[in-house]
């Protein structure tokens, strides 16, 4: 019979040892469970917070790369403008430079035709006097006396006139 003392239920120390199991339950939740979970509370909330800021960041930079893109086709755009603008008038002031060569060089070639004609004019009217004149000569020879003032004009004029019809 002494085995059966071994086994025997108190239920004082069961009271007991649950009366401590509660009370430590309460000691522990109170001092230790209630900071832990405010802690883990707050770790959630930083995490949450951090993914919210890189998802935020995120949505930042690809709005950031929309616009940049943006940018830079318009830029290009008007890089295409201005270069297309640039060879427009080029080719405009290359069209009006020719104009103005050939309106130059037509001009200096009527002057140098006027020129021509000018000294061809004056080559004619000496060549006609000094043939007038050699006329003059010959006929005071032949005639053998000197010609007034009046004779030799009319002598002059009657020779040119038959110069300038054998020319035609």
């Amino acid at each position: 019979m002494q085995n059966l003392d071994v086994i025997s239920v108190n239920i004082w120390l069961i009271i007991i040892s649950l009366c401590n199991l509660v009370i430590l339950f309460l000691i522990i939740k109170k001092f230790l469970y209630k900071p832990v979970k405010k802690m883990l509370a707050e770790r959630q909330n930083q995490l949450e917070k951090t993914y919210s800021d890189a998802e935020e960041a995120k949505l930042s930079a690809e709005n950031d790369r929309k616009e940049w893109s943006a940018r830079i086709s318009q830029a290009q755009n008007e890089a295409d403008s201005i270069i297309e603008n640039a060879q427009t008038q080029a080719k405009r002031m290359g069209d009006k430079l020719t104009d103005d060569a050939k309106r130059r060089a037509d001009g200096i070639v009527k002057n140098a035709e006027e020129q021509a004609e000018l000294e061809k004019k004056k080559a004619e009217d000496s060549v006609k006097k000094e043939i007038a004149d050699v006329s003059v000569l010959i006929a005071e020879k032949m005639i053998g006396r000197e010609i007034n003032e009046n004779d030799r004009r009319n002598i002059i004029d009657e020779a040119i006139k038959e110069i300038g019809d054998s020319d035609d």
